[in-house]
């Protein structure tokens, strides 16, 4: 079957930018809520998953997230951001669902930021990233 509007192919390379600002700002928020109103609940997370030190491990997973946003921002380093990130909400999705009753999140929250992680360590950065694709 043919594109139904082949000249926005010519836009392709917005997709990822697009993606990837979203994410990115997702991810800063994320990190920030580690730091204020979440902590708590990130702490009784960790500690029933059994990851000790958790008031240790839960700011470095939030500096980790903070400075991944960044990158995917500004469009510096983004497979390498894409596959933390991967790894992240592939941990974030196994936390949801073992202490669901903690966080109160929903899953599909996390597996629509993992696909879109998955598919910018695919895709690449997009178009005014600071990656430049040889």
């Amino acid at each position: 079957m043919l594109n139904p509007f082949p000249d926005l192919l010519t836009y392709s390379m917005f997709g990822p930018l697009i993606l990837r600002l979203v994410v990115g700002f997702i991810f800063l928020d994320l990190g920030l809520l580690k730091f204020r109103e979440e902590k708590k609940r990130w702490i009784a997370s960790f500690e029933t998953l059994g990851l000790r030190p958790a008031d240790l491990l839960v700011p470095f997973y939030g500096l980790l997230q903070i400075a991944g946003g960044i990158l995917f921002i500004i469009g510096l380093w983004t497979q390498v951001a894409a596959l933390a990130f991967v790894l992240f909400t592939g941990m974030e999705l196994y936390i949801e669902w073992d202490a669901r009753d903690i966080l109160k999140r929903d899953i599909v929250f996390y597996l629509l930021v993992f696909v879109v992680s998955l598919s910018l360590l695919f895709t690449g950065a997009g178009a005014y990233a600071l990656d430049i694709p040889l």
